[in-house]
């Protein structure tokens, strides 16, 4: 983006404050806080069950996920929760004109190692999030809004760990 064409970005405490709204209006209306991760398991779950239903069964990883579920694990709120945050991100991109295929990263790096590194830190996240059992949304978001002292501490290591790393992987986007 160019120096002297003015972004279209939402007012980040204005954002913040409807972040909150949305995590208290998921506790309210579904009972349960919100959380990326476990729609990515339960798109993982339909298409291990769609491609291997043997291995899906006799595996305890699946089985814990479908045994007492019936219907589609893609019949989950928050898969239904994602899906919306996906098409929300594309509409606000098309009304604010900052749509683009354009990958941004530092000059010095080409587009290709800047999406590797992209694809290989959310992998990681990923599993980051399985061995904390749940993702930064539910576990930092909707643990702070519980006032759990677990979510406060959550939060702090994710930030605390990016913090740490970034000056490592800086070149990535600086």
């Amino acid at each position: 983006m160019s120096e002297n064409r003015k972004s279209n970005y939402m007012n980040p405490y204005l954002a913040g404050v409807l972040l909150g709204l949305v995590v208290i209006a998921a506790n309210f209306i579904s009972g349960r806080s919100v959380g990326a991760s476990g729609a990515i398991k339960s798109t993982i779950i339909a298409g291990v069950e769609t491609i291997a239903p043997a291995h899906a069964e006799s595996a305890t990883f699946y089985k814990e996920y479908t045994d007492g579920h019936k219907g589609n694990p893609l019949n989950n709120w928050l898969v239904y929760q994602m899906l919306g945050v996906l098409v929300g991100g594309f509409l606000s991109g098309i009304l604010s004109k900052r749509l683009t295929w354009k990958v941004e990263h530092n000059p010095k790096i080409t587009s290709r190692t800047r999406l590797l590194f992209a694809l290989g830190g959310g992998i990681l996240f990923g599993i980051g999030s399985q061995f904390g059992r749940g993702c930064t949304s539910g576990s930092a978001l909707s643990g702070m809004a519980v006032l759990s002292l677990g979510g406060f501490i959550s939060m702090m290591a994710i930030f605390g760990t990016a913090f740490a790393l970034a000056y490592f992987f800086r070149k990535l986007w600086i």
